[in-house]
């Protein structure tokens, strides 16, 4: 069991990992600040510069409270350019995020499979939106999906997303996507790779809260409990401090009572809690698939993570969701 394991410190490769990450932040070019500070005027960009690195406060502490209120998703597929050379959300779209209500961006930071492209998906991209970001009053958390198959390099991904740092600005909050099982098909060692994984993160942060973006009791439970089974809740309880269970109603069959955005958010929230023998533990609930909901559907949630004292909740993802839905849903949180 990972439990067993001698604990090891960081490997050589993620501590020269690390130092890049640093340096590519700290040498980022100061043109493109500029041109985002200053929209089609790179000159006025370069004139707030320095107002903008004076006046950011000191990184601040990375607690539960960035996973409060209404948030919203956008991953790699989606700000990465596609063939065509368009991307479905830019930077400017931070702005729209921040007007319909959105507190926190759940952004994908990076992924598994980007070949030799570096250890962020793309820090240029990246650093733009994080500065848009903290510019229009939002929180970010950057997030990674592991694959089970390296944990050196799980982790290596997870600890740049923790070091990226520009102009002052970090991401405020970090997350581990935990749902992939095809990679290692055999359950026990897929658990005790994600336990040992879990448990080097927490000390490669110290302090930092950690989110756990996991797969949703009732799905592993009721509807198909040959995906994870026997997943180990009890040894990653205390290695986590909020927890975001995926919970698309939307991908549910209406025979099964479950595609419902109260029932099921209920029902799951409920476990969760049971699962981790903790009553008060921290959720941040993400609903449905966006461009499958309604403003009625909107409104079960709301009511349901009402209910159930979640510190926030979100809808999966900003480019597929209604921004009028994403506005109800922003007030009826605040409500």
């Amino acid at each position: 069991m990972a439990a067993d394991r001698p604990r090891r410190g960081p490997p050589r490769r993620l501590r020269l990992a690390r130092l890049a990450v640093v340096l590519v932040a700290a040498g980022f070019l100061v043109t493109k600040i500029a041109g985002l500070l200053g929209g089609d005027d790179p000159a006025s960009g370069v004139a707030g510069l320095p107002a903008l690195v004076e006046d950011r406060a000191p990184p601040a502490e990375r607690t539960v409270d960035v996973h409060a209120g209404y948030g919203t998703w956008v991953d790699v597929f989606d700000y990465l350019p596609s063939r065509s050379g368009e991307a479905k959300v830019t930077p400017q779209a931070v702005e729209d995020m921040a007007r319909v209500g959105v507190h926190t961006l759940y952004l994908q930071a990076a992924r598994f499979d980007q070949g030799g492209a570096g250890l962020l998906a793309d820090p240029d991209l990246i650093a733009q939106i994080l500065v848009r970001a903290h510019m229009s009053g939002m929180q970010v958390v950057g997030w990674y999906v592991p694959r089970f198959t390296d944990i050196d390099r799980d982790l290596a991904y997870l600890a740049a997303i923790a070091d990226f740092e520009v102009l002052g600005h970090r991401f405020d909050g970090i997350a581990i996507d935990i749902e992939v099982t095809s990679d290692v098909p055999d359950h026990a060692q897929r658990s005790d790779e994600l336990v040992e994984l879990s448990e080097r993160l927490r000390e490669t942060v110290g302090d930092d809260a950690v989110g756990a973006i996991v797969l949703p009791p009732v799905q592993l439970e009721v509807i198909n409990p040959a995906k994870w089974p026997k997943f180990p809740w009890g040894e990653l309880a205390d290695l986590y401090d909020v927890w975001l269970p995926m919970g698309y109603w939307t991908e549910r069959r209406p025979e099964s009572g479950y595609n419902d955005g109260w029932t099921y958010t209920e029902d799951n929230v409920d476990r969760l809690r049971h699962d981790l023998d903790d009553p008060d533990a921290v959720i941040h609930f993400i609903g449905g698939i966006g461009d499958q909901i309604t403003a009625a559907q909107a409104e079960r949630f709301v009511e349901a993570v009402t209910d159930e004292d979640v510190i926030g909740a979100s809808v999966y993802d900003w480019a597929t969701l209604d921004a009028t839905v994403s506005a109800q849903i922003a007030a009826g949180l605040k409500g």
